[in-house]
């Protein structure tokens, strides 16, 4: 029988109604991400400070976790290296929070590096694997090369802007992703509850 005609079971009835119902608050989740972002790109300045801040406050919660986990679940060498690494996390921390716009402009010339290197690779390894799409590759690579000279060559006034940017763009596509993923599970249950009513087949002979 097409399965999209055949009527629900029971536990199917659940199962969709359960996710008509979060639909719901992923549509919210969406649009205000979606506005978040937008208020990024308005505000990108304070958009990049407010990063620096949070990955501050991850880094140093973060090595915080690692070093209470190394003194209750780790023993040995492997209680060593967690306490080693929470350190790291914990030194990591304090210096951005203690200096955001230089952390900011830091992470921006990382990132410029990062871009062009990683670039060269696709645009090296596309040109001589040549896979399916390597003219695609190639160009992404070259756009990577180019975005992050541009980045560079603006370095260090690029710095105050480039992440909060980079914040806000990816928050829009975050929250439409999480609004198509909304509108298609109402869509998807709609659907659904039209194929409620059909009978079933009835048997031969």
């Amino acid at each position: 029988m097409d399965a999209e005609t055949r009527p629900l079971r029971p536990e199917d009835r659940v199962d969709f109604e359960a996710a008509r119902a979060s639909s719901g608050w992923l549509l919210v989740l969406g649009v205000v991400q979606i506005l978040i972002g937008l208020l990024a790109l308005l505000m990108i300045g304070v958009a990049t400070f407010a990063a620096m801040i949070l990955l501050g406050v991850l880094a140093l919660a973060g090595g915080v976790m690692e070093i209470i986990n190394a003194f209750t679940a780790r023993r040995g060498e492997h209680g060593i290296m967690h306490f080693l690494v929470g350190i790291l996390y914990v030194a990591f921390g304090i210096l951005v929070l203690a200096n955001p716009g230089l952390a900011a402009v830091t992470l921006t010339l990382i990132l410029a590096v990062m871009l062009v290197a990683g670039g060269i690779i696709r645009m090296v390894l596309a040109a001589v694997l040549r896979p399916g799409g390597w003219g695609w590759s190639l160009l992404s690579g070259a756009i990577s090369v180019l975005l992050g000279v541009l980045i560079g060559a603006g370095w260090p006034g690029t710095g105050l802007w480039v992440i909060g940017l980079f914040v806000g763009i990816d928050l829009i596509f975050m929250g439409w992703t999480w609004v198509a993923l909304a509108l298609a599970v109402r869509g998807m249950g709609s659907r659904r509850e039209y194929t409620r009513d059909v009978p079933p087949p009835v048997p031969a002979g």
